[in-house]
């Protein structure tokens, strides 16, 4: 059984995310806030709140003012984003601030309850259409963006094939046991490169990890690596 919390300023949206916990998590219990101060009032009476379902714009605080301040309070409790936006830049910057998912409000039904079990697994949660469609600028970028990817670019070269394929797990929002049994290799054996990884790309959680390294850069890199 898990204690939810959710804050956001739409009573209908909050009947039906209490209808997805209902069936996806029996025997859960989902306390409401319909603005941020509430959120916080309702943090300090309760000490054992295993996820935080938040509004990016709640009446009280705007894009990502609440996150950060909710991660300063409460560092230890699990923050997942639940927004009508669903740009880049917005997720990416989330998950920078301590968010353990990024979850759009058009998700549909099935997707929002295999969301709320994968982040509540350990797991972290993005979008599809994030993983699937890398960013592409208008403009070329700027020098400092084109040295910030060659560092990037140097440091996944440094990775051995096998921590490529943890890593590319990692961002896929896979648990230790999950990419243990996808590679057929030991937990421990991916507690190891999980470590090594964070060691070699200088960052310290995994969540760092995705947001340093998108998708389409790693691809980038084992595509170049196959073709030697």
């Amino acid at each position: 059984m898990y204690r939810l919390l959710v804050a956001d300023d739409h009573p209908l949206f909050r009947d039906a995310l209490a209808g997805v916990v209902e069936s996806t998590l029996p025997g859960s219990t989902l306390n409401e806030a319909d603005c941020f101060s509430n959120l916080l009032l309702l943090l300090e009476q309760c000490d054992d709140v295993d996820l935080v379902l938040l509004d990016l714009n709640l009446p009280d605080t705007t894009g990502l003012d609440g996150l950060s301040r909710l991660r300063q309070h409460f560092p230890e409790v699990p923050v997942a984003v639940i927004s009508a936006q669903s740009d880049r830049r917005t997720v990416l910057d989330t998950l920078d601030l301590g968010a353990v998912g990024y979850v759009p409000k058009s998700t549909p039904r099935p997707a929002l309850m295999s969301a709320l079990r994968q982040i509540l697994d350990g797991q972290v949660y993005l979008p599809a259409e994030l993983l699937r469609r890398p960013p592409i600028p208008s403009t070329p970028p700027p020098p400092s963006v084109a040295e910030t990817s060659d560092r990037q670019h140097q440091r996944l070269e440094q990775l051995t094939d096998k921590q490529l394929e943890v890593l590319m797990l990692l961002i896929r929002g896979g648990s230790n046991k999950g990419i243990a049994r996808q590679l057929d290799i030991a937990e421990t054996t991916v507690k190891t490169h999980v470590s090594a990884i964070l060691r070699k790309l200088e960052v310290n959680s995994r969540v760092q990890a995705i947001v340093a390294v998108e998708e389409a850069l790693l691809a980038d890199t084992l595509a170049r690596r196959r073709n030697r």
